[in-house]
């Protein structure tokens, strides 16, 4: 399966995608903390569209995976002892990845996060950063297993979580 960037005609399939993965994973033990409309965003989808930062796999035409990768962050990044001095263009940040549960344990995540450290890695940036809620044992042993480190746990901020514990990995390029 590849990965594509997704284009602005895509809006309504992403969006739905989240939306379905948000109700799939309502009753696990390791869901994201997202909300309908909240996190992500139509405005976040949207833009990621238009600014060519939504990348997503497709299996038999349907979206299977989804990401958005830019140089955007929470204001809460800047209490972790990163591991490199990167800032604003030097840093790429990875968000909302998700993969639907019935593909769950083939290794998508872990795809998806080599092509994020990819394009990191094409457009110059010296590290690629994430945060997961912390406990997320799947989503944090995906990163682990393609490199990143974990760099730290805090308490940040989300509209859709509130506030809540997080956990930060870095992948140095």
């Amino acid at each position: 399966m590849d990965i594509e960037r997704a284009g602005i005609g895509d809006f309504e399939k992403v969006r739905g995608f989240y939306h379905r993965l948000i109700d799939d994973m309502a009753d696990s033990a390791f869901h994201p903390g997202w909300k309908k409309g909240i996190y992500p965003s139509d405005d976040l989808i949207r833009s990621s569209l238009e600014e060519g930062s939504l990348f997503v796999m497709r299996s038999s035409g349907d979206i299977i995976a989804a990401m958005v990768v830019n140089h955007e962050c929470n204001e809460g990044y800047a209490g972790v002892s990163w591991s490199s001095e990167a800032s604003g263009d030097e840093v790429a940040v990875i968000h909302a990845l998700g993969v639907m549960p019935r593909f769950s344990g083939r290794g998508l995540a872990r795809e998806m996060a080599r092509y994020a450290i990819s394009l990191a890695k094409d457009s110059g940036a010296r590290s690629v950063r994430l945060d997961v809620l912390k406990g997320n044992l799947p989503a944090e042993k995906a990163y682990l297993g393609v490199g990143f480190r974990r760099v730290g746990e805090l308490r940040m901020f989300y509209e859709d979580t509130g506030w809540t514990d997080f956990s930060f990995f870095e992948y140095l390029l």
